[in-house]
């Protein structure tokens, strides 16, 4: 059975460098069932891939013949299914409290169709801007030299981490602007760190006083500005990070003086604010982190999650991760997480993401980062199609500014994504894993399909110098698979 190969290019020669919104206006109640970040690690060497080329078959043989064009080349073959199947329609059985019960909700399909996300890491750590989002630890908690000597260079003396809160005025954030930005990154969904481990939310949270965006700073609502520009504007799916534990909250530190055997600061913080964030902005994506080496029991973690899959107001869409206690991470939850910066260059069974960040080694915004700290517009291509082959996710992160600002480097990489997904986002969004992730003949390429199509993608990162592109996966049917050639379109 014939099938249309149609290869499509991106960034012309990339500068070297049916969502259904959740209901409305019902507030539900919680009902009692009881049952990390590793911080700014650094990136892994990356490598440095050239533009794709693009070809034709010659003859009968593999062999593809052709000059250097721009990257990515989406290559469709018939006959082989996918790996995954579509996750199964969710039924109207009720979740228990247990993983066993909740590990078998299947995970909502808008999330795996989507492919690619936005991370925003934006907090108070946004104001010192240096080193790490994880500022505040590494001065106070591990004293490590560079950032008490930043803070000896650049403050007085006196001067405490809170004292951070009222600087950071988010004074030329503009929601609008941002959504407008996520909407032509091509990504599907954001999720924004609603409360990073320093404890201040981006809401105002009646359990956070004097330590939250309306209260100290912004006095603004960051979090629903941004939920309501994000349903208004764009096409995406609004998600929030919460971290469940804080560095130096008073009664978390009790508990974990205690074993945690004391409970004091899950039922008087994290699960009000669990609850609150649920129904006041009904995210999708519900991006839990930070167990403060506690485990899941000490969170009630299945307890939360079961009322959120049965009673919430977002139970038929929203989707979790797996960081929902000490041992729950690539075991328990919605999709796997892993690790920070998780690729794991192959097929895995279950669900995944691999969440990463534009900057190498911060999640927050860094005054003191070079220009060799940021990816490139390839290496983080190469990251989107080695991710979605092996049937992950990408979330990929940005640190705004504590004015409120998203840097130029950052909204650079964001449209040079969404160009490049612009004309090659068929071989993305929607896709399958393949039989094959990767060709055993040649390095760099990448395979995803549709099924129902009968149509498989080969997207490659790089033209061999020999002017051949030899493919080794596909099993081309002479008179049976036609091959389309596709003219270069400029961006």
């Amino acid at each position: 059975m014939p099938v249309r190969v149609q290869p499509s290019w991106g960034l012309s020669a990339p500068a070297l460098e049916e969502r259904p919104l959740p209901p409305r206006g019902r507030v539900h109640s919680p009902r009692p069932a009881w049952s990390g970040d590793g911080g700014g690690a650094a990136w892994a060497e990356t490598r440095k891939k050239a533009p794709s080329a693009l070809g034709r078959l010659s003859g009968g043989s593999r062999a593809w013949r052709g000059s250097m064009l721009p990257p990515a080349l989406p290559l469709l073959l018939p006959l082989l299914l996918p790996l995954l199947p579509l996750p199964p329609a969710r039924g109207a059985a009720r979740f228990e409290p247990t993983w066993r019960s909740l590990d078998a909700r299947p995970l909502p399909a808008w999330f795996d169709r989507a492919k690619f996300g936005i991370f925003i890491h934006w907090g108070v750590f946004s104001v010192p801007s240096f080193g790490s989002e994880w500022f505040w630890w590494y001065w106070q908690k591990e004293k490590i030299p560079k950032f008490v000597n930043f803070m000896k260079d650049n403050y007085p003396p006196d001067f405490k981490y809170e004292d951070f809160g009222p600087l950071f005025t988010a004074k030329f954030f503009n929601a609008n602007q941002w959504a407008d930005i996520f909407q032509a990154s091509g990504a599907k969904y954001i999720v924004l760190t609603s409360k990073h481990h320093e404890g201040f939310t981006l809401w105002g949270s009646e359990y956070s006083w004097n330590w939250n965006a309306v209260d100290e700073g912004p006095k603004r609502d960051i979090v629903k500005e941004l939920e309501v520009a994000i349903r208004n504007r764009t096409d995406l799916h609004f998600g929030l990070y919460y971290s469940l534990f804080e560095w130096f909250h008073p009664l978390f530190l009790e508990d974990k003086f205690s074993l945690f055997h004391k409970r004091q600061f899950p039922v008087s913080k994290t699960l009000p604010e669990l609850y609150k964030i649920v129904n006041k902005y009904q995210p999708e994506v519900l991006w839990a982190d930070g167990d403060g080496g506690a485990p899941d029991v000490y969170w009630n973690s299945t307890g939360f999650l079961a009322w959120l899959y049965n009673e919430s107001p977002v139970r038929d869409t929203v989707v979790t991760n797996d960081r929902w206690g000490a041992g729950t991470i690539c075991k328990h939850g919605g999709y796997y997480t892993c690790s920070d910066r998780y690729n794991p260059g192959h097929l895995l069974p279950h669900k995944w993401e691999n969440c990463m960040t534009i900057d190498k080694f911060s999640w927050g915004y860094r005054r003191d980062a070079g220009i060799h700290d940021y990816l490139t517009i390839e290496e983080l291509v190469e990251q989107l199609v080695e991710t979605v082959a092996c049937g992950g996710n990408l979330l990929m992160n940005i640190g705004p500014t504590q004015d409120g600002t998203i840097s130029a480097i950052f909204e650079e990489r964001l449209r040079q994504m969404g160009s490049w997904l612009k004309v090659n986002g068929e071989a993305i969004y929607e896709t399958h894993t393949w039989r094959s992730q990767n060709d055993t003949v040649t390095p760099d390429v990448w395979y995803t399909s549709k099924p129902t199509e009968k149509l498989v993608y080969a997207m490659f990162l790089k033209w061999p110098t020999s002017g051949q592109l030899f493919l080794g996966q596909p099993k081309a049917t002479p008179g049976a698979t036609e091959i389309v050639r596709a003219m270069r379109t400029e961006t």
